[in-house]
């Protein structure tokens, strides 16, 4: 697998991929090794508008939702450090692909298929999952977004067989290959 830095202005990390790749876990478990602040885009809509995830998808919709996450990235300065977890639809929208690329690094949190379903429906409490077929809806959501997260991600790394510690250290090992440095505080260096 090949890793690699193009162009990139921000200082923030940015974790996509979806949903049961792991983000917000290997998020957490960045966030303790390096003391950079941590936000979570469906956090952030949540808190925006006092209520959960599920309930903004079904009282409000899908479309409303993925506005507030707009306006969450939106709401993220460019000259700020730290690491965000997204949602796994966040690559829907162009306008959220080239905020991320603005905002600093991507890395794309993968995995086989069968592991993300099952990781995805354990909680029970994924509303795009909320069908009579969710397999078969993660499928299709899975095939049309891969080729946005490779097109958007900078590093890619499998989480299939990997805990979350372990791959939060792979994301380091790779950045500091990189010639970026996580460790509390050190800079991040732009990109050359």
């Amino acid at each position: 697998m090949r890793y690699w830095l193009v162009n990139q202005p921000g200082n923030w990390i940015a974790l996509i991929g979806m949903m049961g790749a792991g983000k917000s876990c290997v998020g957490r478990c960045l966030q303790r090794r390096t003391k950079l602040a941590l936000v979570d885009t469906d956090d952030m809509v949540a808190s925006r508008l006092g209520i959960s995830i599920p309930e903004i998808f079904s009282r409000h919709g899908e479309h409303h939702f993925r506005e507030a996450e707009t306006e969450a990235l939106r709401g993220l300065a460019t000259t700020e450090r730290g690491i965000i977890v997204t949602g796994g639809g966040i690559v829907l929208r162009d306008k959220n692909i080239n905020r991320l690329k603005q905002l600093g690094l991507v890395v794309w949190l993968d995995g086989k298929e069968e592991t993300l379903f099952e990781r995805a429906t354990r909680s029970g409490n994924r509303p795009l999952l909320k069908s009579e077929k969710p397999r078969e809806a993660f499928a299709q959501m899975l095939h049309a977004r891969l080729p946005l997260y490779a097109k958007i991600a900078n590093v890619r790394i499998d989480t299939s067989v990997l805990t979350d510690e372990e791959v939060a250290v792979a994301i380091l090992s790779k950045l500091r290959k990189l010639g970026r440095n996580l460790e509390a505080g050190s800079s991040i260096p732009a990109a050359t």
